[in-house]
């Protein structure tokens, strides 16, 4: 493995594709995200709370700019993630070339990380959730990420090591079995939802949409780096 040219490809992967997922929110995402908050700010004055338009929309022009680093990093970490899983399962995935293989792994990873995730604890914009409870809210979403990453990896350990044609079955079923367990075992969201529920929609499907661009990007990247690169070959010393 050539080290550096393998780091290079993961870093330059989900940084590049981090910051077209951030743009494309932008786009998508941030409509709705702006109706949730004037919703919010709207509750607030009807409680008697001031609001400063100004400052709003300061801090809005500070979080946009913001989201562009926090998508390049977010892009980083799964970058980094993807590429040493794809290192180590690259031989097991289908495709003709590495960016087929890049893609199927993708499309397992964004099932994996944000698919089964989501359908257990899906997301909301900020006019959803008491403020009290986002840590709370936060741990239930870790929780039922690590517990499907961490099931997906001892699925495709078994996988690997057994040689029988029986593993297409068994490591499919030790992931179900424990997903399966995890959304039984951890408790629902526990804050009700009193946003319009077309907006809730709404800001669901687009944050579902810029995801599957964002693992699909992610694996096109890093395939066509990886065929280009190739950082799994070695350079063999010729002896006279």
């Amino acid at each position: 493995m050539k080290t550096l040219t393998f780091i290079a490809i993961v870093l330059c992967s989900g940084a590049i594709a981090g910051t077209i997922l951030a743009l494309i929110n932008q786009g998508v995402v941030e409509p709705f995200l702006e109706k949730a908050i004037d919703l919010e700010n709207q509750k607030a004055a009807a409680e008697g709370e001031i609001i400063n338009p100004n400052e709003i929309a300061a801090y809005r022009l500070w979080q946009k700019g913001g989201s562009i680093a926090g998508g390049a990093v977010l892009g980083l970490s799964y970058g980094a993630l993807f590429g040493l899983v794809f290192a180590y399962a690259r031989n097991m995935m289908p495709g003709q070339n590495n960016t087929k293989k890049a893609l199927v792994l993708a499309g397992i990873m964004w099932f994996v990380l944000y698919l089964v995730v989501a359908l257990k604890y899906p997301a909301n914009p900020p006019a959803v959730g008491n403020p009290e409870t986002i840590y709370y809210r936060q741990a239930l979403y870790v929780a039922m990420l690590a517990i499907s990453g961490m099931a997906a990896l001892g699925a495709g350990f078994v996988y690997r090591r057994m040689k029988s044609e029986s593993r297409k079955f068994i490591a499919p079923a030790i992931y179900a079995t424990a997903v399966i367990a995890a959304f039984l075992a951890l408790p629902p969201n526990p804050d009700t939802i009193s946003a319009p529920m077309d907006l809730v929609i709404s800001f669901r499907v687009a944050s579902a949409a810029t995801m599957t661009v964002f693992w699909v990007i992610m694996g096109l990247i890093l395939g066509a780096f990886w065929d280009r690169l190739k950082p799994h070959e070695t350079t063999r010393i010729r002896t006279i």
